[in-house]
């Protein structure tokens, strides 16, 4: 996650699409077998302390009691807490990133432009709102929040689809505005606290596109 990324492109092609984008950076060294037999048990038992504790009891001290080995050997492996449930989101995001990069439509390539942002906001939602903890603990901090890898990915796939569905409209502003309504702590505003079911946020979030794509 400490690695640069490369400036956001003010202008594409409206047809390329985003490439998959890792949490960890592409030229982390490869892990040797034992290592990866290692970061993988660690994850899983992190992944059962999520399940039946919940993510707020998720500490390195408790991953290293329940995977049985040494704190340190935690922190050595994901260097903090937020790395360890950027770790644990990891698997997700690539299968959510894979979906509607590639996936079949409307999510992925196959539908109209609108179609598929309709698809990607819905499952956008779903997935925060299933996973809504784990996404609030590992929120990068202000600084990080709009250079991390998998929101630079939904932006740049968000953007080319507003470029090929509304061409002369300022794109990247409209892209930055539609991501908005997909933040993890907004959803939990609204869920949790003002308590809407996620079923009106879906037809929020088609009003929006619709109004967004149609009077632009």
């Amino acid at each position: 996650m400490s690695t640069p990324l490369p400036p956001f492109p003010k202008r594409q092609d409206p047809s390329d699409e985003p490439v998959l984008m890792e949490l960890a950076p592409r030229d982390a060294p490869q892990l040797r077998a034992d290592a990866a037999r290692n970061r993988a048990r660690l994850l899983e038992a992190a992944t059962r302390l999520v399940e039946e504790h919940g993510v707020a009891n998720v500490t390195m001290e408790a991953v290293a009691c329940a995977a049985a080995v040494g704190k340190g050997t935690v922190f050595r492996r994901f260097g903090d807490r937020t790395g360890l449930l950027m770790a644990l989101l990891d698997h997700t995001e690539q299968r959510f990133q894979a979906g509607f990069l590639s996936g079949p439509p409307p999510l992925g390539p196959g539908a109209s432009p609108v179609e598929r942002l309709h698809a990607f906001g819905c499952a956008t939602l779903r997935q925060a709102s299933e996973q809504l903890d784990l996404y609030l603990a590992a929120e990068p901090d202000a600084s990080r929040r709009f250079s991390s890898a998998p929101y630079r990915v939904r932006l740049m796939h968000v953007t080319m689809l507003l470029r090929q569905a509304v061409p002369a409209a300022d794109t990247d502003l409209l892209a930055q505005t539609l991501m908005g309504y997909l933040d993890p702590a907004l959803i939990n505003h609204l869920t949790r606290q003002c308590g809407m079911p996620i079923e009106r946020l879906e037809s929020g979030w088609h009003d929006l596109v619709n109004r967004t794509t149609c009077s632009v």
